[in-house]
């Protein structure tokens, strides 16, 4: 089964995952895929306040901020697996990884591998267009690139 959560900045929908995934019983594991990609001391202090905020809840934190067919593999089969977020994962992709050309179709055969491996895959993602901001030509591409692999 798989869960896409999508809401606003600072709206809650990380809590509400992370609460998603403590109600599904009789998985074998519980990992949180942090897509993150930490650049500064700002990021490391961001990504330990994450750490800390999910200490006791019985995931296994796998850091993985691009590429995350890679990850499959360490993931045990019958689990529960709460990717943490798309937004940031298309970001990476996008813009400090492979680039653009496929992107949809990469990021989707990692999601696909993903859930195909799980019995619960829960994604965070955010929330776009709704601002009725136009944005320069890179970043408009970044959210149709990101709508897309919502929709997808």
């Amino acid at each position: 089964m798989v869960y896409l959560i999508i809401g606003g900045s600072g709206s809650g929908k990380s809590a509400y995952a992370e609460q998603l995934m403590e109600c599904f019983t009789g998985v074998t594991e519980k990992y949180y895929l942090a897509t993150m990609q930490i650049f500064d001391e700002e990021g490391e202090k961001r990504k330990e306040k994450h750490r800390a905020a999910r200490q006791g809840k019985g995931f296994l934190t796998i850091e993985q901020p691009r590429d995350i067919k890679k990850v499959v593999e360490q993931i045990k089969p019958g689990s529960a697996v709460l990717l943490e977020c798309m937004s940031n994962l298309v970001a990476n992709e996008m813009f400090g990884g492979a680039g653009e050309q496929g992107l949809t179709e990469r990021v989707c055969l990692g999601v696909q591998r993903l859930a195909a491996q799980t019995e619960l895959t829960v994604i965070v993602t955010n929330e776009l267009f709704s601002d009725g901001i136009r944005y320069a030509p890179e970043t408009e591409r970044y959210l149709a690139a990101l709508s897309a692999l919502n929709n997808a």
